[in-house]
Parts: structure tokens; sequence; C-alpha cells
């Protein structure tokens, strides 16, 4: 290929154009369990989670009820992703080869906000949340009451029935109830035939299933490994999901393809990337509960 600025214009459009068309194509997962909210700081203050108070009768004045606040933020964090090609190949021609490289990083990019929210769930048993104790716990304390959103037990009938009651038991300010009611089941890819006989299956061993379609079930690929054991029932149908993704930059694809640039002129390379700003973080502990998983019985 002769280089000049119009065929450079022509091979930049058809990588970024696969690479737009690989990102495009990913499947948005995380919409599933996390509400995305933007952001124009460094950082968000969420100071208002917390006990939201419901309505009440109105009798006489108003009753101010004030909302408890936190002190909890979520900090943008800056994520990249760059590709580097000697002006040499392009020269003699090459260039094709490099096509499903961009359609590989628009993959990886697509998979981005997917990575980054379901990487909250596992961070629940170790990392606090508003009330700064971890997302898990076993002493969060909502109204005048403490509950506990966690256990150790594998997933089963009885741990996804004790998971559900303990969801559904939670009251909030004056003894009231939050109405939350768990719809979806979060497991590993190794969890996924337990998951599907505790929900979908008519019959277990010949009885009546009384578990089935209580929820739905989502398979993570992202909880393989070290996380494989764990499980998560979460209320995802209130306006706030139990994880919240924030982004101050939407992923961008650019480069550096001019003569001028110090790449070109010292290097001989051409630069391609994709860079965002943004970072996941814990709404309400109520909307989930969590297991690691480890153990039988009911944790």
């Amino acid at each position: 290929m002769i280089i000049n600025q119009s065929n450079l214009h022509g091979l930049t459009t058809g990588y970024s154009a696969a690479f737009n068309k690989a990102l495009s194509e990913v499947s948005p997962d995380y919409k599933d369990i996390a509400t995305v909210t933007s952001s124009s700081t460094a950082a968000n203050d969420y100071a208002w989670l917390g006990q939201i108070p419901g309505m009440k009768e109105w009798i006489g004045d108003r009753e101010v009820q004030h909302i408890s606040e936190y002190g909890y933020t979520i900090k943008n964090k800056s994520f990249e992703r760059t590709i580097g090609i000697n002006r040499d190949a392009i020269e003699d021609d090459q260039y094709g080869i490099y096509t499903p490289m961009f359609s590989m990083m628009g993959q990886e990019a697509g998979e981005h906000y997917n990575d980054l929210v379901f990487e909250m769930l596992t961070k629940g048993f170790t990392e606090k949340c508003y009330d700064e104790k971890t997302f898990f716990a076993a002493d969060h304390v909502s109204g005048e009451k403490t509950f506990s959103n966690t256990s150790t037990a594998a997933l089963s009938t009885e741990s996804f029935l004790a998971a559900r009651q303990a969801m559904m038991s939670i009251t909030g300010d004056k003894n009231k109830p939050l109405k939350l009611v768990p719809d979806l089941l979060v497991v590993s890819p190794k969890n996924e035939m337990v998951a599907k006989k505790i929900l979908e299956a008519s019959l277990i061993d010949g009885t009546t299933n009384i578990t089935q379609s209580l929820a739905k079930i989502k398979v993570a690929t992202e909880l393989s490994g070290d996380n494989e054991d764990a499980w998560f029932l979460l209320c995802t149908k209130k306006f706030l999901k139990p994880i919240i993704l924030q982004i101050r930059k939407k992923i961008k694809f650019d480069m550096l393809t001019k003569d001028t640039d110090l790449n070109v002129f010292l290097q001989k390379e051409y630069l391609y990337g994709c860079d965002c700003r943004d970072n996941a973080g814990f709404g309400f502990w109520q909307m989930a509960y969590g297991s690691t998983g480890k153990t039988s019985g009911l944790g």
C-alpha cells in the first residue's frame, strides 16, 4: 500500500468499523443487575444510600423523615487497550490480517462493563458498602433490626429458599416490610444444572417442584475459577439495582497515525486503542443475598 493520509484514513475507518461492530454485538448482561449512572467528576458521592422512608397516612402536620446519610463514594478509574502496527506491515499490504484483532479488541471492550459489574458480586464478601460493612454480611442494620444477607451454603433447594425468605423478611423504618421479592439467581457454569433443577424442573425425584419459576437464572462466566461455588440471589425489579455502574467517559476508539506523531516518526509504528473512565460499586445490600457455596447444609 502506498502510505498517504487518504489510504491511512480508509484503513483506519475499516479498523474502527470492525471494532465498533464487535463492541455493539456484546450482550450487555450487566444491565440485568446494575443501575447505570452518569458521572461528570472524578467521583460520585452516594450519601443518600440507606433506608428511604415509605408513605404514611397524613394526619396533622407532615412528619419529616430524615434520610440516613452515609459517606459512600465511587471513584472513577481509567481503562485502556492499545495495539501497535509496524509501518512496514502496511507498506507490504499485510494490513488485512489485523482486522480480526480489532474485532477482538472491540469484543474485549464490550465485555468491560460486564466484568466490572459481575466482579462486584464476588467482591461483596470482602469489600464494604455504604453502611461500612461488607456488602454480604451477617449483621446489617435496617430500621431497628439486624439482618443477614450471606451464608456459606452450597446451592440447593433448601439454601435457595432460606435466602429467599431472608430477603423477603427484611424490614425498614418503623418495622415496615421493604417488599423485596428476589427474581434473579446468578450462578457460575458449575452451578448451572443445579440452578435449573431448582427453578426449571417440574418434578424433583418424582415430587412436584415447589420452587419452579420462583426466579430466573443468569449464568455468569465471570464467576468461573476461584468463585465457581458462589451464588447470588438478587432483587432486580426496583428502580435501583444491587450494583451501580458509574460511567464517566464511554468507550472510545482512537489512533495515532500521522507522520508527525512521535510513535510514527521514531518507531515506525501506528497506534490504535480504546479507553474509558468508569467504575462499579454497591447499591442497597437489602437487594442481594450472596453465598460462598463452600459448605453443605444451610451454612
